[in-house]
């Protein structure tokens, strides 16, 4: 592990990057920038979620970006997990997710930045204790307004399809960022969902990002449930870099 990370570490900092990499985690807001044609990003994160008995480990859930055009980026998700209720354990890998980004348009007085991500998840695409029922897609649009020099305020709207029972559930995330200094970055976010025949469900969560270079990034967040059926808490820790 030590031998990858200095790996990494190492390709980052001799990196050129056109300008800072802007990632769709640590929030759940994602990000209306694309990666630049031509370059490859991951995003990786470990994370740990409690709901009563329910214990959930993400070891990692990783997002593969590479970008192809000056406002497109292919886009393939996955996430291994091992889920602990009471005494039975399930792990492997969730169905995986393959999509896109189009950045469709800039920033310009009070009109956002605004992208376009789909996704479909491939229901054999998965080990066994997490194969699907359903070819589920998901889509949002993200947005993004630069309030003023270092602060930032991001807002997606969309919706998803499970690929267990085939029902959609609507979303929104709220987040604002400030820039503490050139590399540390903090942000506060408010996000929920609305699933089909359910209450909704709404959490908080916080975080920092610090940037080694700009092509390589760290991340620490956590959250909290306030109100609805979903993760009491979580917490995540995570390391993205471009190449």
């Amino acid at each position: 592990m030590k031998n990858i990370f200095v790996f990494l570490l190492f390709i980052s900092l001799n990196c050129l990057g056109q300008s800072p990499i802007q990632c769709d985690r640590p929030d759940q807001t994602e990000t209306s920038f694309t990666v630049p044609k031509g370059r490859f990003q991951l995003e990786s994160g470990f994370s740990f979620k409690k709901d009563d008995d329910l214990k959930t480990y993400s070891l990692p859930s990783s997002l593969w970006k590479y970008g192809i055009a000056k406002s497109w980026e292919l886009r393939m998700i996955t996430e291994w997990n091992s889920d602990v209720v009471g005494g039975e354990k399930l792990a492997g890998i969730q169905p995986i997710q393959l999509g896109a980004k189009v950045n469709f348009c800039e920033e310009k007085k009070g009109r956002p930045k605004t992208s376009l991500i789909a996704h479909l998840a491939i229901p054999d695409w998965a080990s066994p204790d997490y194969k699907g029922n359903y070819y589920a897609p998901n889509f949002r649009f993200t947005l993004q307004n630069t309030l003023m020099d270092g602060l930032n305020l991001g807002y997606n709207v969309g919706a998803n399809w499970s690929p267990f029972d085939g029902k959609p559930s609507g979303l929104y995330t709220l987040t604002l960022g400030y820039s503490l200094t050139q590399d540390l970055g903090f942000y506060g976010e408010i996000f929920g969902f609305f699933p089909q025949n359910e209450k909704p469900n709404h959490s908080i969560d916080g975080g920092f990002t610090y940037l080694i270079s700009n092509d390589f990034m760290l991340d620490l967040s956590a959250g909290k449930r306030i109100a609805g059926e979903t993760a009491d808490f979580y917490l995540a820790f995570g390391i993205s870099f471009r190449i």
